[in-house]
């Protein structure tokens, strides 16, 4: 089944990611640490990045959502490792629920 929405989307030279969360190749929700999952979300937005025309780079925002805060050290190891250079614009925030069960979703922009 298609999701109902786009996974990125290009507009006036900026890629919009939307939020990602982490699946496993098969589509299912992969349970593994949270830096685990940190790393699969990453190299998913790393890929439609790319496949965009841009890269991690240019990111210039970063939106993440958990469902518990106390992870936040965990996820920013992992997260900083993807922005060796410069680190973009972030929130951090903790909801309730994400989609599918998730603990974490992050979404980007990006510069083309």
């Amino acid at each position: 089944m298609k999701p109902p929405y786009s996974p990125a989307i290009s507009k006036n030279s900026f890629v919009f990611v939307s939020g990602q969360i982490h699946l496993s190749n098969d589509g299912t929700l992969f349970e593994g640490t949270i830096e685990e999952q940190t790393q699969i979300i990453m190299k998913k937005i790393q890929a439609i990045l790319e496949e965009a025309g841009s890269s991690l780079d240019n990111v210039v925002k970063v939106t993440i959502y958990t469902t518990d805060l106390s992870l936040y050290s965990q996820v920013n190891e992992v997260y900083m490792s993807y922005f060796p250079l410069t680190l973009p614009a972030r929130e951090m925030v903790e909801v309730s629920k994400l989609p599918l069960g998730a603990r974490l979703e992050i979404s980007v922009i990006a510069a083309v």
